[in-house]
């Protein structure tokens, strides 16, 4: 990651736990994760990851897995990703879209 997006990532948090996916399943981060929230002592998860990489951005779609396992209503879920040195957040809705070619697709038509 981009180091004055970690610094700013730290400031959140230094409970910072990293992955690659890449060399890492989707499937097996998404078990780990559940088996730490079910433990019940997680208020909060934060996912970060660069942009426009077609590995990270799998970390982001991780939320809609927990979420069809496991109640994460109690759970504040934050999204980032590092651009220029920065943190941006992205709401979950631009998330579940990015998934969505043909709805990209639609959209962008609209604008035209």
């Amino acid at each position: 990651m981009q180091p004055c997006a970690y610094y700013e990532l730290e400031k959140i948090s230094l409970n910072i736990y990293d992955v690659c996916l890449e060399k890492d399943h989707l499937n097996m981060v998404v078990t780990k994760i559940i088996g730490m929230l079910a433990r019940g002592k997680i208020r909060r998860i934060i996912f970060a990851s660069v942009d426009k990489s077609p590995h990270c951005v799998q970390l982001h779609y991780i939320v809609k897995e927990l979420e069809n396992a496991i109640d994460i209503s109690k759970i504040d879920i934050k999204n980032y990703v590092a651009v220029d040195n920065k943190l941006i957040e992205i709401p979950l809705d631009v998330i579940s879209l990015s998934k969505n070619l043909s709805k990209i697709k639609e959209e962008l038509a609209k604008k035209e």
